[in-house]
């Protein structure tokens, strides 16, 4: 079976693309969106003698999926230096007031900053629309994954969140694993019901610098841990890497994986979907 780095001479064919959205025709979608989103700011910025209140105004609403675009409209206008991540957490927020807040934009500016836009603004919908479909490609990838290997083997079974959802613990599935904090997107297991494979899923749009050797390095990382695991268990766990998308074709991503892929050729496969049909066998699967 050839290897990953063996596909890198013609790389670009065995990439599969995911599908875009054109600018400006979002617009419309966009604004019908989230206007609701920014009338509500409107009316908390009104209702807030600071910008420290308006943030814990925020947090006292109760729909979450609102909450969390206040949080990133708030961002904008009042404190860009705050992670959006440390905001979703409710306990962290009289943090984020004690450290980030001498740092606010003051509640006047950011009204005036407000009534300056129009009503819905354009430019604001079109960055939240981005964050509407964040992790949709690896959703997608995901749920192509496991219709085609649910399609080539019969004999298989595979769990997991086909799109959003709660990752795998390994703890959950081999109670005597080390890292209680290990988890992985999917499971294989034979016709006895025996894990016979973990994976993992990426579609990687447009990785490059830290990023690329953040994802890369923490993959090893992992091989390294779940080798280990192996070597004293003797289990025959394989573990499958499935990336796909135009990030592998840029700076080194498609040679670490190749290197990845090298530490241990009979454990470890890295594919794309294009890939699938020529290098997931049955028999690398049961090899022990």
């Amino acid at each position: 079976m050839k290897s990953f780095t063996d596909y890198k001479k013609d790389a670009p064919n065995w990439i599969t693309m995911a599908n875009g959205e054109f600018y400006p025709d979002i617009l419309q979608d966009a604004c019908e969106l989230y206007k609701p989103v920014l009338v509500m700011f409107g009316q908390l910025l009104k209702s807030s003698e600071s910008s420290v209140r308006l943030l814990k105004q925020i947090t006292d609403v109760k729909q979450v999926w609102m909450r969390v675009q206040l949080y990133r409209v708030f961002r904008k206008y009042v404190s860009p230096q705050t992670p959006v991540e440390m905001l979703k957490k409710k306990s962290m927020i009289p943090m984020v007031c004690e450290k980030y807040g001498k740092n606010f934009r003051t509640i006047d500016r950011v009204q005036a900053a407000f009534d300056s836009r129009p009503m819905p603004d354009e430019a604001i919908c079109a960055v939240l629309w981005e964050y509407k479909d964040r992790g949709q490609k690896g959703y997608d990838l995901t749920e192509r994954f496991f219709d085609m290997f649910t399609a080539a083997f019969p004999k298989f079974s595979i769990e997991g969140p086909k799109r959003a959802g709660s990752d795998i613990q390994l703890q959950s599935i081999f109670p005597d694993y080390p890292n209680p904090n290990r988890p992985c997107d999917f499971v294989v297991r034979d016709k006895d019901g025996e894990p016979v494979a973990i994976g993992f899923v990426r579609y990687d749009s447009d990785r490059g610098g830290a990023q690329e050797d953040d994802r890369t390095g923490g993959y090893v990382n992992c091989a390294h841990e779940i080798l280990e695991y192996e070597t004293l268990r003797r289990r025959g766990l394989k573990v499958i890497y499935v990336n796909d998308g135009p990030g592998l074709l840029l700076g080194s991503m498609w040679d670490d994986y190749a290197k990845l892929e090298a530490m241990n050729p009979q454990r470890l496969l890295v594919i794309t979907l294009r890939m699938f049909n020529e290098r997931l066998t049955a028999k690398w699967l049961t090899k022990k």
